[in-house]
């Protein structure tokens, strides 16, 4: 069983940054797909960004803003957000592929 926990997340204006993170259990960090995730109140889980062997892949809504990568080392996971908008509030999840997630980070952008 694979564990991710994510952390980073909190309270921000609009037009700042926040770095989350999430840490794997397991030793294959880097092998498989792994992505973030967010789900704003009312509406579905969407993805935010995913990363396989170094390729990423970014939603429109975000591209130019977040980058996301990877500490293999570190087994970690991490999603950099700048130039945040009050529409990026959100919980935000760490996934890896085979249907393994995190509890979820609470990110808010509000003057």
């Amino acid at each position: 069983q694979v564990r991710l926990v994510e952390s980073g997340g909190g309270l921000v204006q609009p037009g700042g940054s926040l770095r989350l993170s999430c840490t794997a259990s397991d030793n294959f960090f880097g092998i498989y797909l792994m992505g973030w995730y967010r789900q704003a109140p009312g509406k579905q889980r969407e993805p935010v960004a995913t990363i396989t062997s170094g390729s990423t892949n970014y939603a429109d809504s975000v591209k130019g803003r977040f980058t996301i990568s990877t500490d293999n080392a570190k087994n970690t996971l991490y999603l950099q957000m700048n130039s945040l908008k009050p529409e990026d509030t959100a919980v935000y999840y760490c996934m890896r592929a085979g249907g393994y997630w995190g509890q979820g980070t609470q990110v808010t952008v509000s003057s």
